[in-house]
């Protein structure tokens, strides 16, 4: 769909920025990669030279109003999120610290932060999720996580379970599956494109044995990065996209962990969640966090190469039944989180 087409609906609906949107509705949710296309084609170039901060916010918001087809309120109530019926909040950067005051980062929220040039004019808009900004912490006390241990079997691969869960598995084709894709792998998934979870388990046991260059126990960035193309190549893509978005094969909804420790770090999703996931509905069913497939490679590094030795393929719903989930929760709140200097490029 093109993303005009999201505003188009809107205005003539003669929704508020309160009203609420099931997620995932075709016609009025903008996912992600649209809101931020449609954010980016209004906002860039924009200057707020000599605005006031609260100024400057309040002029973005209503900036904001007129691009995605919503009449701008009188005064903007103090919600959370204040674009209530899209769930995101703006924050505008000058430096590489984001900043969220008095709250938690949530998982189904969206966060547009916008970056602005010394001189005051808007150079580009990054939307992502709770959990990517989660990610960003270096320090390891960034507000909340999930973990769970890793538990190797006998079998250097497993499928966790024979079929995919209920939601997934009433929109996928019955008979025949590509076997090359000419999409992206971050593209929204489709019944055309979606592989059961049997043919995914085929296609990356092979990866088993698969060996590649370690770039430093620093850049474990850079080792998920390697094996996100392996994990594109095998599925039978013919690029390799990471766009940091959650799940990181979108087309598949499809999530890969590299595990060298058996500590796996889930951030702010829980695997089994039943909260909607943030794609357009496929079919008319809208898709969980329990319905993504989650590839846990495990693997070994010498420091100059890094090993896969196991293979481990489930559903989120069955996550927790293979992969025991640590008691509780790993809380710390912090309120500054410094963004990677790339964080715009991604």
């Amino acid at each position: 769909m093109n993303s005009e087409r999201y505003v188009t609906n809107i205005s003539k609906k003669g929704l508020s920025i309160y009203d609420p949107i099931e997620i995932g509705d075709p016609n009025l949710w903008i996912p992600t990669p649209d809101l931020e296309k449609l954010l980016n084609d209004g906002l860039r170039g924009k200057s707020l030279t000599g605005l006031p901060l609260r100024t400057r916010s309040k002029v973005v918001k209503e900036t904001v109003c007129r691009i995605l087809g919503y009449p701008v309120p009188k005064s903007f109530k103090k919600t959370r999120p204040r674009f209530l019926g899209q769930l995101f909040d703006t924050y505008i950067q000058k430096s590489d610290n984001l900043q969220i005051w008095n709250e938690e980062i949530s998982l189904m929220r969206r966060y547009a932060v916008i970056d602005v040039s010394s001189g005051d004019v808007i150079r580009k808009v990054k939307v992502v999720s709770g959990d990517v900004l989660a990610k960003l912490d270096t320090t390891g006390t960034l507000t909340q996580k999930y973990q769970a241990r890793l538990i190797a079997g006998k079998a250097a691969t497993e499928l966790v379970v024979p079929s995919d869960c209920d939601h997934l598995m009433s929109v996928l084709k019955v008979r025949g599956h590509l076997t090359c894709f000419k999409n992206s792998p971050t593209d929204l998934p489709t019944t055309e494109t979606l592989l059961p979870i049997t043919q995914i388990f085929t296609r990356l046991r092979t990866l088993v044995g698969q060996r590649f260059t370690d770039m430093g126990y620093d850049q474990e960035r850079n080792r998920g990065a390697q094996l996100h193309r392996l994990v594109c190549q095998r599925l039978g893509y013919g690029s390799y996209q990471d766009d940091g978005r959650f799940p990181d094969v979108r087309n598949q909804l499809l999530e890969v962990k590299l595990q060298t420790s058996p500590t796996i770090d889930l951030g702010l999703v829980r695997p089994d969640s039943q909260e909607p996931l943030d794609v357009q509905k496929i079919q008319g069913v809208q898709m969980r966090h329990c319905d993504v497939r989650y590839a846990v490679f495990h693997a070994d590094t010498n420091g100059t190469e890094v090993t896969l030795t196991h293979f481990y393929l489930t559903t989120g719903e069955a996550f927790f039944c293979r992969f025991p989930q640590f008691q509780g929760k790993v809380i710390n709140k912090k309120l500054q989180i410094p963004l990677p200097g790339d964080f715009f490029e991604r």
